[in-house]
């Protein structure tokens, strides 16, 4: 089954008004992605963002979200807002959210939730610390993470989710899973959803990321079961991100 490869770029917190409309304008100057583009700004400038992309293929994404409707939820945002600012993805399960924030597999799971019931799409975030993977745990802790969100929303619930594999010790460290790595892991949890529904594991698509680069993105786009990226820092820089959406095809 063909998947459109995505390269999503999570800004993180970065930016100002001044640079965001330079890397906008920098990347709708991109010609003929055949892969899905999607930028996710902070909060405060997803209004902005989202004006100046306006009709372009750029798609938008938001980087987190509550996991409630509405209510006494200080500094929190709902589904349904990030939806009225034309947000599609949301992130979900970053490991900066799970580590610094103490976000639980229970809690991202009842994100998801929310996230689907306004008619937005999870970007389901998980992967392993470097001390797990040495310890060969790299399958049982995507798979737990996997598995906390199937028991919420279901397996075919799958079919609106976009997966991405962010090794731990790959993000902000200038480390990368080689090709191989990442195409193991992502065969595996191809596998493990396959144990629940063939159909939503050959559509589902698996993003990896970790410290994605130009120069490393080419052969991580050649593995059959790698359809596309999370970008992290290499997405502020506009020539560098459009390169990693060629490597794309």
């Amino acid at each position: 089954m063909t998947r459109q490869k995505i390269v999503a770029g999570n800004w993180k917190m970065n930016g100002s008004k001044e640079s965001i409309l330079s890397l906008v304008n920098g990347l709708l100057e991109m010609k003929n992605a055949n892969s899905e583009v999607v930028v996710s700004p902070s909060f405060p400038y997803l209004s902005m963002v989202s004006e100046l992309i306006g009709e372009s293929d750029l798609v938008l994404a938001a980087q987190n979200v509550s996991d409630k409707e509405q209510g006494a939820h200080t500094g929190e945002v709902s589904a349904l807002m990030l939806s009225e600012l034309g947000v599609k993805y949301v992130l979900i399960g970053h490991s900066e959210r799970r580590s610094l924030y103490a976000e639980t597999d229970a809690f991202i799971a009842s994100k998801a939730k929310a996230l689907l019931a306004a008619g937005l799409t999870p970007m389901l975030c998980i992967g392993e610390t470097l001390q797990e993977r040495e310890a060969e745990q790299t399958f049982a802790v995507c798979i737990r993470q996997i598995q906390a969100v199937i028991d919420v929303i279901g397996i075919d619930a799958f079919n609106n989710v976009v997966i991405a594999y962010e090794p731990v010790w790959a993000i902000g460290t200038g480390l990368s899973a080689s090709a191989d790595q990442a195409q193991e892991v992502h065969q595996e949890i191809r596998a493990f959803l396959a144990q629940s529904s063939l159909s939503v594991s050959q559509k589902v698509q698996i993003l990896y990321g970790g410290s994605v680069k130009a120069s490393t993105s080419a052969a991580l786009f050649e593995m059959p079961d790698v359809d596309g990226a999370l970008v992290g820092g290499a997405s502020l820089d506009a020539k560098e991100f459009i390169a990693i959406v060629k490597a794309a095809g």
